[in-house]
């Protein structure tokens, strides 16, 4: 059973069950124990505490059912003082003799030793988190240091060198050519910000909740999709605007992950003026003839919250372009997408 982090124990939804095994532990999977029951005894009183017939004991929490088979149990703290991790909770069959002070007193050792192992195993992981956020700082430190600036001054290079080519066609290339080098310029920027950004500190910029966003869809898509953000992104849009931009970007790369097919996908999100684009392309089989509305209406309600316009548009080598567009001016504080989610 775990707790939280305090000296005094913790209500009921703290106190659970972390782990249970052997012969009727599935009756305790994920049980609540009582902030007054034999759990928090244990943890009160920083030592075991038993109990002979748990099944018909009040304070033994988890309900009759739960400890139906069982007799005679303990729970003991494991660790002591503001060190504790949780209890120990053991159990016999019904009939065996209940727990002795002789039998007690190695578990309470063995309890401290298994609180010392939790504890060694979380500064483990607290290292490996710092190693490896160390190593996402240093790519993150190359990627702007090495490849972006290789990129711009190729990318001066290719528009210097314009200027010496008479051949339409070649010209064209070479300024198709620059505008990839940029928007790849921006691709890794964003991934930059994902790099050096923390799980927990994402949610709060809209470019972070993005980028959550964009990542998680991995999983659906079974692909990474390419992320560009530009502009004032994180100053210039209001909460209720940039929670319905979460949860369209959420929509809309489902809507890929189900219906598109596709092999790669582009998200991009632009701040300019005083309005805000949401891009999101892919190079899926594109939309059916008659259309599938279904799937857009509650985007197309989201802009609409907002006195904004929803598009849908075949992407130039195929796939589908759904842009999302709404003004940043007057943007209603109290706006909520439809049925009432921001």
């Amino acid at each position: 059973v775990r707790r939280g982090d305090r000296a005094e124990p913790p209500p009921a939804a703290e106190l659970r069950t972390a782990c249970a095994t052997g012969a009727g532990s599935e009756a305790f999977a994920q049980v609540r124990f009582d902030d007054d029951g034999l759990v928090a005894a244990a943890l009160r009183a920083d030592t075991a505490v038993t109990s002979a017939d748990p099944a018909h004991d009040p304070r033994a929490g988890g309900g009759a059912d739960s400890w139906s088979g069982l007799g005679p149990a303990v729970a003991v703290p494991m660790g002591a003082g503001d060190g504790v991790r949780g209890v120990l909770l053991l159990a016999r069959a019904v009939g065996r003799a209940p727990f002795t002070e002789a039998e007690t007193r190695p578990l309470r050792g063995f309890a401290g030793q298994a609180a010392l192992a939790l504890e060694l195993a979380d500064r483990r992981r607290d290292a490996e988190q710092l190693a490896l956020f160390a190593d996402r700082d240093r790519i993150a430190r190359d990627l702007h240091d090495l490849a972006i600036q290789r990129l711009f001054a190729t990318g001066m290079t290719l528009q210097s060198a314009q200027r010496f080519v008479e051949h339409p066609g070649a010209a064209e290339r070479l300024e198709r050519a620059v505008d990839d080098l940029d928007d790849t310029i921006k691709i890794i920027r964003s991934t930059i910000f994902g790099l050096r950004t923390r799980p927990g500190e994402r949610g709060a910029t809209l470019r972070g909740r993005v980028t959550e966003a964009t990542e998680a869809a991995v999983a659906t898509l079974g692909f990474r999709p390419a992320l560009v953000t530009e502009g004032p992104v994180d100053t210039a849009v209001p909460p209720p605007v940039a929670d319905a931009v979460t949860a369209v970007l959420v929509e809309a790369l489902s809507n890929v992950a189900r219906h598109a097919g596709a092999s790669a996908a582009e998200v991009r999100l632009t701040v300019a003026g005083d309005r805000l684009t949401l891009v999101v392309a892919d190079d899926g089989v594109g939309m059916p003839r008659r259309g599938r509305r279904s799937g857009l209406r509650n985007l197309e309600d989201r802009a609409h919250a907002f006195d904004g316009t929803l598009t849908v548009t075949p992407g130039p080598e195929g796939g589908t372009v759904v842009t999302w567009l709404v003004p940043l001016t007057d943007a209603p504080l109290d706006a909520e997408g439809p049925a009432g989610r921001p």
